[in-house]
């Protein structure tokens, strides 16, 4: 039996339960429900002598008054995954592995945004102003006027900033904030939900723009209730494998924005510095392709990104085959090698199956089905394609090949970088620019790739 005033509550997912149990029904998760005191929920109704409220005042959807201009942060990769600019009294929530260097990016956003004339403040809950500041002098950033503040307390980060005019407010991190309309310790569900609402509430109340860093689990999501999700504008993860400097910054949700942009960014020993040509990185340096690698023309939100996808078949040693896939979808490479073996006749039963996308990029594009099966046909084979060849194109079921979208952003893109080669479906482009070698089947590529005609 539960203990009047407790309720158990699952760190996970957020749900309640009315006694403790060692797996979460909602989630499923193990070891993840803990005693929590009973507490109004933030914003739950409070009876009052005057049971009169005022009805809601509806209006309709056009409105004279202008929309607020976006603010400028001087990150050019931020500003871009946001849409072009953090919107006033936005709220924002950023998420990334220990260590990814999101207290980098957001310091460095402050510092350029206070630089250009922005109020901005950076409250850390995790580390001293001293270490904040020690961090600035190693990015060049210590004239920067962002004003630090090291506090935990929600009720006095309100009070201040209710009292102060700030256009950004930076809180790093929500699962450091505590209520003391709550009993619950820092970083548990109950504190993080009721944070995060005063914070997004402040923020829509005319208050300046809010971004909330959130911690992430070990299966990557964003540690606390989804609800916080749910209550933001924008939800931005910051990404980057280990051993790559490379870190990528994607939206999984943005209110004003796209949500298929990226920013990309290079660690560096004086922080972070963006890359405005991604393109350079993710692809090898060698003069010589070697047999397995190909270079898929793909697309990130509004910008063309040429990367090369690297295969490796060979004889499997053991009964089962092995099939490893770093940086694209498992299933789609299962499509891909089922689609070769019944339509062009090339098997891999008895084969180990590697693929690879150079420089820690993940692609979730159907474009590069074609160049997936062009590297693994030319490991297959040994058979190296040409090094200024691109590859795109979906692959059919059928084996047959279908034109994908933004065509000619991708032929401007190979072109810029020198590749002067194309196989691909057939393509509607006029100014195409390169030589294009349009093919309709998967089984033409296999014999092109195999017999090296292009």
């Amino acid at each position: 039996m539960a203990r009047d005033g407790a309720i158990y509550v699952c760190q996970s997912c957020g749900a309640v339960h009315g006694k403790w149990s060692g797996q979460c029904s909602a989630c499923g998760q193990w070891n993840s429900i803990v005693e929590e005191s009973r507490s109004a929920p933030p914003g739950a109704l409070k009876p009052t002598a005057n049971s009169r409220t005022r009805g809601l005042q509806f209006e309709t959807l056009q409105s004279d008054t202008p929309e607020p201009p976006r603010i400028i942060t001087g990150v050019t990769e931020f500003d871009r995954v946001c849409g072009g600019g953090v919107v006033p009294g936005s709220a924002i929530l950023l998420s990334g592995d220990p260590g990814v260097g999101k207290s980098t990016l957001l310091l460095d956003v402050a510092g350029r945004a206070a630089l250009a004339g922005k109020r901005i403040a950076y409250i850390s809950g995790e580390e001293a102003v001293e270490q904040i500041r020690s961090r600035a002098r190693r990015m060049g950033l210590e004239k920067a006027p962002v004003e630090l503040a090291s506090a935990t307390a929600l009720r006095e980060i309100l009070g201040t900033l209710k009292r102060e005019k700030f256009d950004i407010v930076i809180v790093d991190s929500i699962q450091t904030l505590w209520s003391d309309a709550h009993e619950a310790g820092p970083g548990s569900v109950t504190q993080v939900r009721a944070c995060a609402s005063e914070m997004v509430r402040m923020a829509k109340a005319g208050g300046p723009a809010v971004i909330l860093v959130g911690h992430v689990t070990k299966d990557g999501q964003v540690a606390g209730p989804r609800v916080v999700e749910h209550m933001v504008d924008a939800v931005l993860s910051f990404e980057g494998e280990r051993g790559y400097p490379f870190r990528i910054l994607r939206a999984g949700k943005n209110r004003f924005g796209a949500t298929d942009e990226i920013g990309v960014f290079e660690m560096g020993d004086a922080g972070l510095r963006e890359v405005a040509n991604p393109s350079a990185l993710f692809l090898g340096e060698g003069k010589d392709r070697a047999p397995g690698a190909a270079v898929f023309a793909g697309i990130e939100g509004s910008r063309p990104v040429l990367v090369e996808m690297q295969a490796l078949v060979s004889k499997s040693a053991y009964g089962t085959p092995r099939r490893a896939v770093v940086g694209w979808d498992t299933g789609r490479l299962a499509m891909v090698l089922a689609v070769l073996e019944a339509r062009c006749g090339i098997g891999f039963g008895d084969q180990d199956v590697y693929l690879n996308v150079a420089g820690g990029l993940r692609i979730n594009e159907p474009a590069a089905d074609l160049a997936a099966a062009a590297a693994l046909i030319s490991s297959a084979t040994d058979m190296p394609l040409p090094q200024g060849c691109v590859v795109f194109g979906e692959v059919s079921l059928s084996g047959e090949l279908r034109a994908v979208g933004r065509a000619e952003a991708r032929l401007r893109e190979a072109q810029k970088l020198g590749f002067d080669h194309v196989l691909s479906p057939p393509l509607t482009v006029k100014d195409k620019g390169v030589k294009v070698t349009a093919i309709n089947r998967l089984a033409q590529a296999v014999e092109r790739i195999s017999q090296n005609r292009y």
